[in-house]
């Protein structure tokens, strides 16, 4: 292992539905192709272990990675960071005090139709962004007991809020179960009120089985951008091949993936001593957005939230 190779600890195999499992089927993968990392079958307390990728069950993740900043590794986690606002923030501020890197699994931000968006906003192409709709549905594939609020939501609100840096303020939101046999929901509503006086509609959830996607595909991915002098349409399932069969489409890249440039980010920020992008404290914002869509769901009515600023975008 040379001095820019990095050796990665794969811990746990689990997620939020019964069959997800994106240790074994996005990360384990990306590491072994990454140049810049080699997996280890050895310890936490391990010399030889500089990253840890967690993908332990939900409700032991947030202790999980304590404890490897705690050893002293970096982590790459599997989302959601935690279940709870309170428990990410743990982790935020476990990964502040040890100043190693924590970096959420919110590859989509990642998607080079999503980061040339950001160039294009942050370059002022549109203006002063003034509103974003989202659109974020899976078709097909098992639903999440968790429900796809708590399963899905993580990935449009992470892109929403890296291409407008502004932090949301209120939530409304809705909760529906349609495709579902089960009584978790599996499409939600977020209605945004951001600084700056920025709102934000983002649709999410999954859908029945559809014959031109794959199961548990993306069959809708988009964003659109209104500013003060324009309009950004982003449509994230392009550029691609598709590849039409009997069963199913499905979509083919040329070049890196999301997950791939997830891990250059990893790669960049552990060898450079810098924070990651996404950081914890993205994912905490994060989970207080699904915290406070449950809570305003239950209630009818928008929920405020904290106005106090817990690390930077």
């Amino acid at each position: 292992m040379s001095d820019a190779t990095l050796g990665v600890l794969l811990l746990g195999f689990a997620g939020l539905g019964p069959d997800q499992d994106h240790q074994r089927a996005m990360y384990q993968p990306a590491f072994e192709a990454h140049p810049g990392f080699e997996i280890v079958d050895a310890a936490l307390d391990d010399p030889a272990v500089d990253v840890v990728s967690v993908c332990v069950e939900p409700e032991r993740r947030a202790d999980a990675v304590i404890a490897a900043l705690q050893a002293g590794k970096h982590v790459l986690v599997d989302k959601p960071l935690a279940l709870t606002a309170a428990d990410a923030a743990k982790v935020a501020t476990v990964a502040a005090e040890t100043g190693k890197v924590c970096l959420p699994a919110h590859h989509q931000r990642f998607h080079p139709m999503i980061a040339a968006a950001r160039g294009a906003v942050a370059g002022g192409k549109v203006g002063l962004p003034w509103n974003v709709q989202a659109d974020f549905l899976v078709a097909g594939g098992t639903p999440s007991p968790a429900g796809e609020l708590a399963n899905f939501a993580v990935y449009p609100l992470d892109v929403v809020l890296a291409l407008t840096g502004l932090r949301a303020r209120r939530v409304f939101a809705r909760l529906g179960t349609h495709w579902s046999d089960g009584d978790a929901d599996d499409f939600a509503l977020l209605l945004l009120t951001h600084e700056n006086g920025l709102t934000s509609t983002i649709s999410v959830g999954r859908t029945r089985s559809l014959a031109d996607t794959r199961p548990a595909g993306l069959a809708v991915h988009r964003y659109r951008v209104s500013g003060s002098h324009g309009v950004l349409d982003i449509d994230a399932s392009r550029p691609a091949v598709v590849l039409r069969r009997a069963e199913a489409s499905s979509q083919v890249w040329h070049g890196p993936g999301t997950v791939d440039r997830l891990l250059d980010e990893l790669h960049a920020a552990v060898t450079a001593g810098r924070p990651s992008s996404p950081s914890a404290a993205d994912a905490v914002h994060i989970a207080e957005i699904v915290d406070a869509a449950r809570a305003s769901a239950a209630s009818g009515h928008p929920v405020d939230l904290s106005t106090e600023k817990e690390g930077s975008r």
